[in-house]
This record gives structure tokens, C-alpha cells and sequence, in this order.
């Protein structure tokens, strides 16, 4: 599929930095142990996916980390928002020749690599596929040209996103895939057994 490309925003994993929500429960230590755990989760379903991948960083790239170079291209995050930065991270795909552009965060336990091969494939028979997440955002984006509307007039961070998303694009082809669950607060991952060792000291 080498008209496709996957775009992975990724904060740098650094200590009070990132997984702020978590954090305010958990403290920034687990908090940021749990965020390098979902990092390692976002490689092991991405590394073999057989598309271009880029990461996009939000402060600075990191040439020796997990993201492999062999296997992903490195790139800063550009904009003043959420939505300025996914914008230009599709513009950017698009000008250099790709055909079905998915973007991802790097938070998400449930996601598998299959999921994203049926995103891509979608493509094939729609103009855009959403992965809606339970908390009224989306967690995958894809589509087949620009559209700058999808990043514009967003309360990011909110419930409104997928609605307003939705909007936008009702008289358009989308498939939508199955709803799941990113990482944002504690209550996304108290019950998951793979989350107990970084979550023991709340729970005693």
C-alpha cells in the first residue's frame, strides 16, 4: 500500500508532561510510566503495518527511541491546536503524492493492527473513515484529499468533536468504525488487568 500513509501524533514522554487528566489521579511518575506503556503498545500494532508511517512529535524529534527510523519517518507537530496540527500533518501527506492518508494518536490500549488495515481498506470504497471514541471524540481519521473544515470550529478535547465532525461531513461517503475507548482518565483504566502494576498504589 505504498499510496497510503499513517500519521502518529505522539507527545514527548516526558515526567509532567503528558497524560495530564491521568495524572491529576495517579501522580506524574504513573502517569508517565502508563504513557511510554501505550507508546510501546502503538509500535508493536504499527511497526508491521505495511503503509508509510510517519510520527509526528510535539516538541522535538528523538532519533534513538522506540519509533524505529527503519521503520517510521520522524516529523515535528505544527500548529497552535489540536486541529492546526492534524491539518498540516495531512497537507504535508498530500503534497508529497499519498492517496489514503489515517491519522492516529498514540494512546489508544485497543487498537490492533487489523483494525487499522480495515481503516485503509475502507478507503478503497469510502472518502473518509472515523474511529469513534467512547467519550464523543475519534481516535482514527482517515480520508483521500484535504478537507480543512474537519479541522476548523472544533472544541478539542471535548464531547462535541465526532458530532461536529459528523456534521461537517453529512453529505459525504464515511464509514465509521467500531467505537473504542482512548486513555485519558483513570476510570479508562482501572479495570484493565494490563494497567494493575502502574495503578497498585491508588488501589491500596
Amino acid at each position: 500500500m505504498s499510496n497510503s500513509l499513517l500519521l502518529i501524533l505522539t507527545r514527548n514522554p516526558e515526567l509532567g508532561k503528558c497524560k495530564t487528566r491521568l495524572a491529576a489521579k495517579v501522580g506524574d511518575k504513573a502517569a508517565l510510566e502508563i504513557y511510554q506503556f501505550l507508546l510501546q503498545r502503538t509500535v508493536s500494532f504499527t511497526e508491521h503495518l505495511r503503509v508509510e508511517k510517519w510520527v509526528y512529535y510535539s516538541e522535538e524529534i528523538w532519533q534513538n527511541d522506540i519509533w524505529d527510523n527503519d521503520h517510521y519517518q520522524k516529523k515535528l507537530q505544527v500548529g497552535k491546536d489540536l486541529g492546526e496540527r492534524m491539518q498540516n500533518a495531512f497537507r504535508d501527506g498530500f503534497q508529497a503524492g499519498f492517496e489514503k492518508i489515517i491519522i492516529i494518536g498514540s494512546d489508544m490500549y485497543h487498537l490492533e493492527q487489523a483494525d487499522l488495515e480495515e481503516a485503509f481498506s475502507t478507503l478503497e470504497t469510502h472518502d473518509y473513515v472515523i474511529g469513534p471514541a467512547e467519550d464523543g471524540g475519534y481516535y482514527l481519521l482517515g480520508m483521500k484529499s484535504l478537507n480543512q473544515a474537519l479541522f476548523w470550529n472544533k472544541q478539542w478535547g471535548t464531547d462535541t468533536v465526532l458530532a461536529d465532525t459528523m456534521q461537517d461531513l453529512k453529505t459525504e461517503s464515511v464509514a465509521l468504525l467500531n467505537e473504542k475507548n482512548d486513555v485519558d482518565y483513570y476510570e479508562d483504566i482501572k479495570d484493565i488487568k494490563a494497567f494493575e502494576p502502574f495503578i497498585k498504589h491508588i488501589k491500596q
